[in-house]
């Protein structure tokens, strides 16, 4: 049993005892589901090296048609999660079609541009409910487990983070993955060496955009709710940030950096009254008020220290001093 594995089991033991520990489940689950997110980003950008400005419309489609699989057709919470997969696969598919024979800025840029269509679709369909979002969507059940204590539900939530996870990792270890980053290192010579290039950008896109709809339909069933706030640029913004804090093309990069934006979001204001209390500085009262600024601000650390991002920064170092120990 290799030290990888041994490392995967022990969070897998962590993340189970948290709850235990004090944790709050709610809390850990969001995390969970914008990491699931963000590591189904970073395969389309980290592996295949498409940058998509548009991912926040998979995840916001994906709470929506779940939302209305389990309030409005009264389906089971399996079904709707499944339902809230293929949904944004399709979509996937769509705007892959549409954008996967551009490259670079045109690509990002189109993504763009079909996921503000979407959105503004949202804002506007009836089904959604508009800027109040779609309230009220029920937990039910799964394999017997009632979902409304949310001690059950986090461990379902858990249980799709580490498939979601797995799936990813035995994707990027795959001879597909080790194709993927031959694209993205040199996508002449694999079109050279006979190579249907797009095809394994399409299929690479289809899969990042089904996990983020999974990240997506996880979290309707965990806040109950569907929002816009799930589908507008801003959040697509987020897991490109997400990803690049933590590490671009590494697994557990995007894990951190939604560890480090979700709790920012969530705790910083807690943090500024604790360094007002100790400074007494009265400025610190309102940076709970100034989350954008903060995060902004470890982003441009992140970009002029960690230029690989926290983890990759600390896999290149960890390789330095390998092959120096070697020599």
């Amino acid at each position: 049993m290799n030290r990888q594995l041994l490392a995967y089991l022990a969070a897998i033991v962590v993340i189970a005892a948290l709850p235990e520990l004090g944790a709050y489940p709610i809390f850990i689950m969001k995390v969970m589901c914008y990491a699931l997110f963000a590591c189904a980003f970073n395969l389309l950008l980290g592996y295949t090296g498409l940058l998509s400005f548009g991912h926040a419309a998979f995840l916001g489609l994906a709470g929506y048609a779940c939302g209305q699989a389990l309030t409005v057709w009264g389906w089971p919470t399996f079904s709707g999660l499944l339902v809230g997969t293929a949904s944004a696969a399709l979509l996937g598919l769509v705007f892959g079609i549409l954008s996967i024979r551009r490259s670079g800025i045109y690509f990002a840029m189109i993504t763009l541009a079909l996921a503000q269509m979407l959105f503004f679709y949202f804002l506007q369909a009836p089904f959604t409910g508009g800027e109040d979002g779609l309230q009220g969507i029920p937990r039910g059940s799964i394999l017997g487990l009632d979902l409304n204590q949310d001690i059950n539900l986090y461990y379902v939530v858990m249980a799709i983070f580490v498939l979601g996870y797995a799936l990813i990792w035995r994707t990027v270890h795959s001879p597909f993955g080790q194709a993927l980053k031959a694209i993205r290192e040199n996508e002449a010579r694999m079109v050279s060496l006979g190579y249907h290039v797009d095809r394994f950008k399409l299929l690479a896109f289809v899969l990042s955009a089904a996990l983020s709809g999974l990240a997506g339909a996880t979290k309707s069933v965990v806040f109950v709710s569907a929002t816009l706030s799930d589908a507008t640029w801003q959040m697509s913004g987020m897991v490109i940030l997400m990803t690049l804090i933590g590490g671009m093309g590494t697994l557990t990069g995007p894990v951190l950096g939604a560890i480090i934006v979700v709790a920012l979001e969530n705790k910083v204001g807690d943090i500024g009254r604790f360094l007002m209390q100790e400074t007494g500085i009265q400025w610190f009262r309102v940076l709970g008020e100034s989350v954008t600024i903060v995060i902004g601000l470890i982003f441009v650390i992140c970009v002029l220290t960690f230029r690989r991002g926290i983890v990759g920064e600390w896999l290149h170092r960890h390789a330095l001093r390998k092959a120096r120990a070697t020599d």
